[in-house]
Formats: structure tokens, sequence, C-alpha cells
């Protein structure tokens, strides 16, 4: 502030009183920056200029396009329908677990079934309809579908259960339930409970013996519908188009809203920033009921015309066959999936691929170099970001142990601040006139737009290149929270955790040594969850135990 001060009057003296030319002025004000050390500032924009100024013109690039489509009242079907158009034949979604190959034009008719059929039983704009199913192609053409006819789709996460399952039906008040066959036996769990209202149907394979009786079985339904284009509904590119819900680490699961916009905007400066080409492939084994997999990896597929490959759970051991069979240019990721990979045995798969770039957040540093390196991936294109945060951050240059960057130059151009959490308690720290305090690289942090902030358990921020830890495991869905966590069970009820418990028992991990309640595995040879005592603790943390 004091030098700026300086600036200025020197400014004004030289050109007022002494009627210098702008020339002279402008060396005296560089002279007197250099003096003040200003010379750590050129620094900066040496080495920063390039990276900011991609980065504004991706935010710029994005901004108009938005702009455009607000204009326009575009929405993502509207966006999807011109992506048909351009190639209709091209392999818009292809299904791992069947091989199955959707092109554009198919995906098109099925949504299109999908909003013709819903139409004739009742449900309009505005209503919501909820879907519950492993992934597969059905699953994209489900929720565009009813986006097509202006219903609002609430993606329910498939591993919930009876109380936190039945909470999200109640609460996102849908019309329709269509779940998969595989998530028959979690509905009829909570059937006694739902709305007598509440419409079910059930997509793949049909059993009437193992759904509710109410059930009628969607795939011969929708074969029937008609296929043509439903009449455009009154939806914005602001209005809502789907739910996504929080993982329930604080209570039971709250819903996110997804709005048009937002869904373009988070696929958008993906595809731009991380300079995606359209005749890219994407690998995503990720749930399609979180935003990653549906916004970040499907959206590429319906907004920019990329082929996606769907798997219905991530695999480390076949990760690299899937690859190469479908010729994948990008695999997405998330938290430890790296470290799993990792953990494989060398095999010939790892240098046969074609992957280019590897797409996704929460890759530790540590490991970095090591997963770029051994499976020969030149780009990493780590972000950082939060469905229901009203901003993100990209790490555009590959930078190593880099969630993303925030300008030092150009910083008025996307206004955010990296302001102290609690590491504990994940609260803001705040000054003592009550004021956020701005984060200094390698600390936990939150980060703020405006009035609005989102703390992200555990990351620290790094900036320009220093290093930065990624989120801390969930305890949403098991007793202890580590790497391990989806295998180890407590034998004592399991009560939900709040912060400040789910810290404890982060720290506490898995060591049997610590942790005094007992402990199981699952042993991969003996096909059953054994004791986990401190021989076996020792296997896994050399590696040499399979799980």
């Amino acid at each position: 502030m004091l030098l700026g001060a300086s600036l200025v009057g020197v400014l004004l003296f030289s050109k007022l009183v002494l009627k210098l030319p702008w020339t002279q002025v402008g060396f005296s004000l560089l002279f007197l920056y250099l003096g003040s050390g200003g010379w750590r500032f050129i620094r900066v924009f040496i080495k920063t200029i390039r990276r900011d100024i991609f980065g504004g013109l991706v935010l710029l690039k994005v901004k108009a396009k938005v702009r455009q489509c607000l204009r326009e009242r575009r929405t993502v079907p509207i966006l999807f329908a011109s992506t048909v158009r351009r190639h209709p034949d091209k392999t818009a979604l292809i299904f791992e677990g069947t091989d199955t190959h959707w092109t554009f034009r198919q995906l098109d008719e099925y949504s299109s079934s999908v909003a013709n059929f819903l139409q004739a039983r009742g449900l309009a704009s505005g209503d919501v309809a909820a879907i519950f199913m492993e992934n597969r192609n059905e699953f994209v053409g489900l929720w565009l579908g009813m986006a097509k006819l202006g219903v609002e789709a609430a993606l329910i996460n498939t591993n919930l259960r009876r109380d936190a399952l039945l909470h999200c039906l109640t609460t996102s008040r849908a019309r329709a339930l269509v779940f998969g066959s595989e998530m028959a036996s979690a509905i009829c769990e909570i059937h006694a409970s739902l709305d007598p209202s509440l419409t079910l149907f059930c997509s793949g394979s049909w059993e009437p013996n193992a759904v509710p009786t109410s059930t009628e079985h969607l795939d011969p339904l929708l074969k029937d519908a008609p296929k043509h284009l439903p009449s455009c509904p009154d939806k914005g590119f602001t209005d809502k188009l789907f739910y996504i819900y929080t993982s329930g680490t604080t209570g039971l699961p709250k819903a996110a809203i997804v709005v048009h916009s937002r869904y373009y905007r988070m696929a958008a400066l993906v595809y731009y920033g991380f300079r995606m080409r359209p005749n890219d492939i994407v690998y995503d084994c990720l749930p399609l009921y979180h935003s990653a997999g549906n916004i970040v990896g499907i959206g590429q597929c319906l907004l920019h015309g990329m082929t996606v490959v769907i798997r219905k759970k991530f695999s480390a051991s076949r990760f690299w066959d899937d690859c190469i069979k479908y010729k994948c240019t990008i695999v997405q990721y998330i938290g430890e999936l790296c470290r799993y990979l990792l953990n494989q045995p060398p095999r010939e798969a790892e240098n046969q691929h074609q992957v280019r770039m590897a797409l996704g957040n929460g890759l530790r540093q540590s490991i970095w170099t090591n997963f770029s390196s051994r499976f020969h991936i030149p780009q990493v294109a780590e972000f950082y970001g939060a469905t229901e945060c009203n901003c993100s951050l990209g790490n555009f240059d590959s930078q190593v142990g880099a969630c993303g960057f925030n300008s030092r130059i150009l910083s008025f151009v996307y206004p955010i601040r990296l302001v102290r959490v609690n590491e504990d308690t994940m609260e803001l720290i705040r000054g003592p006139d009550g004021v956020c305090i701005p984060c200094q690289p390698g600390l936990p942090l939150g980060v703020r737009r405006g009035r609005d902030w989102s703390a992200k358990e555990g990351i620290q921020v790094c900036v320009d290149g220093k290093p930065f830890s990624d989120q801390w495991p969930s305890v949403s869905s098991a007793p202890r929270a580590t790497s391990y966590s989806f295998l180890c069970v407590s034998i004592h009820p399991f009560i939900r955790t709040y912060k400040l418990q789910k810290t404890e028992l982060r720290k506490e991990g898995f060591d049997p040594a610590i942790v005094k309640d007992p402990l199981f595995y699952l042993d991969a040879q003996k096909g059953r969850y054994v004791p986990l005592d401190q021989e076996a603790y020792s296997r896994i943390q050399a590696g040499e135990e399979k799980l």
C-alpha cells in the first residue's frame, strides 16, 4: 500500500510539477519500484506471466460462452443437441461391463424416449425424479432425458442404505424412482417407509420376485416410447439441472443443486484449461452420482463430442487393459486411486496404452512423479473444487504437487482468496478483527470468493509449486478413516461422526496398536473378513498383503 502511494506521488510530481517526458517518468517509477524491493515482482512476473495469461484467456473464453448461453437461454439438452448434429454416428458412450457402444444418435433417441415416457406418465417441468443405479450408459440417458422434459434428477449415492437412502428420497420430493436391478434389495429394505405415491421403475435384468410389488420394468416401456424430441420446457441456463448429494460426513446427506450453467462451466473450464481435444477418449471409472464422474467426465461427451468409456467400478488390475482396449487418451482419478495403481506389480500393459493425460484431484505430491513416470503420462491435470463451491482452481501448467494457482499479477481477473482453517475442526481461523486470515503455502486452507467460502478437509495450498497435501479420507461410510477404511470394520455399533470425532478417527488410523476396538479386514485369499492383528498390519503397510 505504501509503495503504491509512493509511486503515485512520484508520478504526479514528475509530470505535473517537473513536467518530465513520459519516458523519463517511466524510468523514474521503475527505478523507484526496483529500489523498493520490486525486483521480486519482476521475478514473479517473468516466471508466471505465460501461465497467467493462458488462464485468463481460458476464463474469458468460458465467460463469453456463458454469456451467450444466458442470452439464448440454452440448456444442457440444447447444447447436447448441437453436438448430436455435428457427428450423430460417432461413438458417445461405451459401457465396459457389456462392451455396449452408443452413438450420439442412440443416446439422443434413448434420452428422448425417457422424456416422452415420463411426460406420458404425468411428470412435467419442475418435478423431481430419482435415479439409483450403478454406472452404465442408461444412467446418462436417464438424467439427460429428464432434463429434456425439465424434470430435475436426484442422483442417489449407491452406497446409501436404510435411513440415509430414505432421507434422500424423501427430501428430494421425487415423484418417480428409477433404480437398477442391482439396487433392488436396498429398495426393498425401505419400501414400507416410502411415500405410496412414489412410482417405482426398475432398469436392468427383471426378476419380479426381487422387487417391490408395485415396481414396473422400465426397459420395455422405453422401447415402446416415442423417440422424437419432446417440446422444449421453459427452462433457462440458470435453472436447476439435477441434485448431487454430499457424502453425509456431518449427518445425513444433503443435496447440492447443479444448474445448467454450473454444469457447463465445470466441464468447459476443464476442457479448455487442460487443452483437451474433440477426438480424445476418456476413461471414466468414477461414480456418476458425483460431479467428477458425471460433469467433469460425461460433460466432455455431451458438450464437446468426446467419447467416454464408463466402468461400473474402479479396478486396479484391469485399469490399463481397459485403456488399451478402448484406446483411451485421458483417464480420470480421485483420491488414492493413483496409489492403488502404483501398488500393482509392474506389467506390460503399463507401457502399451495411449494415455496422455490423467485428470482429477487428490494426487499426493509424494507419488506424483512416480505415477507420471512409471505409467508414461506426460500431463497430470490436477484441479481443486467442490460441487457446492462457487469457485475452483486448476493446475494448467502441470506443476508437480499443485492443485491449482492463484495469480500474483492478474489477481483481479479471478478474485479468489485462500484463507486459513483449523485442521481439526475445519472452522475458519479469524484474526482479532474477525476477518479471515490469508493462507500461506503449506497451510490448511479454505477457498473464499466474495463472502462465500468452502473448507476442503485437509487440503493444503500450493502456490507456484510449493507443496500441498490432498484430501483426508472420508469416514462417512466406515468406522476407521484410513486409506484402507473401506476394508477395516469395528464390531461395535457405529455412530455417524461429526468433524471433531472424524479427526480423531483419522489420527488413529487402523493400527491395532493404537485402536483398542477389534478390527477386521477382507482377506482376498480366504474370501472373508479376518482379525487385523499387528502382523497383518505390518504386511499391509509393507505392501505384501493384497487388498
